[in-house]
C-alpha cells in the first residue's frame, strides 16, 4: 500500500475546505460569531470600567499626602474572559464542523468516489481533519481584533496573547479529531453529532463533576501533632483553662512579647486530600488554557516603585485553584507534625497541570486519527446495516 502523502493531504484537505466555504451560510456564520464575540467584548469591558475606582488625580488630603496610584488595567480580565468564552462558544461550533465529515460522504455516496482513487485513507482522514481544523482557526483569526482592543486597554503581554491563542487553536484540532473519529465509527450522522457533543460536555462539565463527587472520598483522618505558644497569664476576660477550643493555639496577651514556653498538642483531624485526583481535572480545555497561560505582567507604583495588587485575572484564579488541588497542604511538613511557630518554612510555588492534561488530550487526538484512518480502509469486509458503499 502507498504511503501517504503531504500532496495527497492538502489535496483532500482543499477540496473541502472549497466546499465548505463556497456556501452562503459560512459568510452568516462568521458574521453571526463576531457580532457576538463583540457583543460579548462590550459588555464585559463596561461591567469592568462601572466597578472600577475612579482614578483620582490630585494628592489625598491629610498628613502625608501623596498620589493614589493608577488603577488596574483593564486588559487582563478581559482577556481571560474573552479567551475562555472563545473557547467555549468554539467548542460548541467544532463538532458541527467535523461530526458528519465520513459518514455523511457516505451517505451521499461522496466517499467511495475518493476511496476508490489512489489517495490513501491515511491521506483521506488527515486532509478531511486539516480542513476542519483550518475552518475552526478561521473562526478564531476572526478575534483577532478584538484581541487587538483587549491589549490597547493595557496589562496584557504579547507573550500572553500568542500562548493562550496557540493553546485555543491545538485544543480546537483535538475536538476536530474526536469528532471526525466518531463520525468514522457510526453509521448515523445524527448520532454521531450526539455522541460529538456529548464528548465536549465530559471534557469540560464533566470532568469537573467527577472532582467534585471523588473529591469526598479522598477524606483522611490523621494525627497532628503542633507546637503552640503559652502564656502562663490568660489576657483579661479569659478563664485561666485557656481559650474555648482546645486545638486552637492561646491568643497573644496584649502588651506582652515572646510565649513563655511552648507546648505540644495532639489531635486528630480530618482533611480532603484533592492532590490525589487532581489529574481529573487535568484534561479539561478550560483548565489547560488557564494553566498553560503566563502569569499576568506584575504592576509597580511609579512613583515608590513598590509592587500593587494584581486586578482580577480569571485565567489566573482558575490556574491556581488548580496548582493548589494538585499540591499537598503542606509538602515541606514532616508527616504528622505541622509546624505553627515563626520557624515555619515558605511553601513553594505548586507545579503546573496543563502539561499533563495537554498530553492527554493530544494523545487521544492521535488515536482518534488512527482509529479514523483504520476504518477508511478498503476493501471493507462487513458494513452497519443499512450503509452503502456508493
Amino acid at each position: 500500500m502507498r504511503r501517504a502523502s503531504w500532496r495527497g493531504v492538502v489535496t483532500v484537505a482543499g477540496h473541502e475546505f472549497r466546499l465548505r466555504v463556497r456556501t452562503g451560510r459560512w459568510r452568516w456564520l462568521l458574521g453571526a460569531w463576531f457580532a457576538v464575540l463583540l457583543a460579548f467584548t462590550a459588555l464585559l469591558r463596561w461591567a469592568l470600567a462601572e466597578t472600577r475606582p475612579t482614578p483620582v488625580t490630585g494628592p489625598v488630603p491629610g498628613p502625608g499626602a501623596a498620589d493614589v496610584p493608577p488603577p488596574a488595567p483593564l486588559g487582563t480580565p478581559m482577556l481571560g474572559g474573552l479567551m475562555l468564552f472563545v473557547l467555549g462558544l468554539a467548542l460548541l461550533v467544532v463538532p458541527a464542523l467535523t461530526a458528519q465529515s465520513v459518514n455523511g460522504d457516505r451517505e451521499r455516496g461522496v466517499l467511495a468516489t475518493l476511496q476508490v482513487t489512489l489517495l490513501t485513507p491515511a491521506e483521506i482522514a488527515l486532509g478531511k481533519l486539516l480542513a476542519a481544523w483550518l475552518t475552526a482557526l478561521v473562526f478564531l483569526a476572526t478575534t483577532l481584533p478584538l484581541v487587538v482592543w483587549v491589549m490597547v486597554e493595557g496589562g496584557v503581554g504579547i507573550a500572553r496573547v500568542v500562548v493562550t491563542l496557540l493553546v485555543v487553536a491545538l485544543l480546537l484540532g483535538v475536538m476536530c479529531a474526536v469528532a471526525q473519529c466518531l463520525s468514522a465509527l457510526l453509521a448515523r450522522t445524527t448520532t454521531s453529532a450526539v455522541l460529538s457533543y456529548l464528548t465536549v460536555f465530559a471534557a469540560t462539565v464533566g470532568t469537573v463533576v467527577v472532582f467534585a463527587l471523588a473529591l469526598p472520598l479522598t477524606t483522611t483522618t490523621e494525627q497532628v501533632t503542633e507546637r503552640v505558644p503559652v502564656w502562663d497569664d490568660p489576657p483579661p476576660g479569659e478563664a485561666p483553662g485557656g481559650p474555648a477550643d482546645r486545638h486552637a493555639p492561646p491568643p497573644h496577651p496584649p502588651g506582652q512579647g515572646e510565649p513563655d514556653r511552648w507546648e505540644t498538642r495532639t489531635y486528630e483531624r480530618s482533611q480532603v486530600r484533592p492532590e490525589r485526583v487532581w489529574w481529573l481535572l487535568a484534561p479539561n480545555p478550560f483548565v489547560i488554557l488557564a494553566d498553560a497561560a503566563p502569569a499576568a505582567e506584575p504592576r509597580f507604583d511609579p512613583r515608590t516603585g513598590e509592587r500593587l495588587s494584581n486586578p482580577l485575572d480569571p485565567l489566573g484564579e482558575i490556574a491556581t485553584a488548580v496548582r493548589d488541588a494538585r499540591a499537598s497542604e503542606d509538602p515541606q511538613a514532616v508527616p504528622g507534625i505541622v509546624p505553627s511557630g515563626p520557624e515555619q518554612p515558605e511553601p513553594p510555588r505548586p507545579d503546573p497541570v496543563w502539561p499533563y492534561g495537554l498530553a492527554f488530550d493530544v494523545l487521544l487526538a492521535a488515536g482518534a486519527i488512527a482509529l479514523t484512518i483504520r476504518r477508511l480502509r478498503t476493501p471493507v469486509r462487513s458494513l452497519p446495516r443499512g450503509v452503502r458503499i456508493a
